[in-house]
């Protein structure tokens, strides 16, 4: 799958949306899978930032809007404008701590409650790496993902392993639900004209995302 970066040539603009308890490695997955860098001595996420990425899907071209949020309860009150028009998530985890995917269930009902049926989730258990400090079971957490009928991978931002595709096969299954006309687009249901946007706001607005029918709170 070719990485495209031309910026404003693309067919599609779908938003996505890393959520999870601080801390457990969401900015370094968007940097490694955008910028491929990854910083050890990496900060918590104040409020919200965004970053985007092209890749090219069955000779489309997909544009990821990727937001990433800090974890802690006290930035809850960003939460809808957050999951406005969010049409993937990664719902991201650290495999050391058990307690990050105990709150699992927590976003997920969140991430639930603010977005679409048709939203494409991924249960994303990160810090791989760290295969002496492991917490959560990779059975376990693929037994949830199973009964929550979520997509699931475990990653390593800092190693990079499988970032790209949790962030592509997402981003691929995003496009597949679109083509098969399982979401409505804006008010019209009618499949999409060629080239046609899936409108998720601009750089200059991150808080006031354009309202999607489909994904509508």
């Amino acid at each position: 799958m070719a990485t495209y970066r031309a910026d404003d040539d693309y067919d599609y603009l779908f938003k996505v949306v890393l959520i999870g308890d601080s801390g457990v490695g969401k900015s370094n997955l968007l940097s490694r899978f955008t910028r491929d860098e990854f910083n050890l001595e990496s900060k918590s996420t104040i409020g919200v930032e965004f970053a985007t990425r092209s890749i090219k899907v069955d000779d489309k071209i997909i544009k990821a809007q990727i937001w990433d949020t800090a974890g802690q309860e006290r930035y809850r009150a960003i939460t809808s404008a957050y999951y406005r028009g969010a049409v993937g998530a990664l719902l991201v985890y650290d495999v050391t701590r058990h307690v990050t995917f105990e709150n699992i269930e927590r976003w997920l009902k969140e991430l639930r409650d603010h977005t679409d049926s048709n939203i494409v989730i991924m249960l994303v258990g990160n810090k791989a790496d760290l295969r002496h400090l492991r917490a959560v079971s990779t059975e376990d957490a693929k037994s949830f993902a199973e009964k929550e009928k979520t997509f699931f991978m475990e990653t390593s931002a800092l190693e990079s392993i499988n970032v790209e595709n949790a962030f592509t096969e997402v981003l691929t299954e995003i496009y597949h639900v679109v083509s098969r006309k399982a979401l409505e687009v804006g008010n019209d249901p009618a499949e999409l004209p060629k080239g046609q946007t899936i409108n998720v706001g601009t750089k200059d607005d991150v808080s006031a995302v354009k309202k999607v029918s489909c994904c509508s709170a």
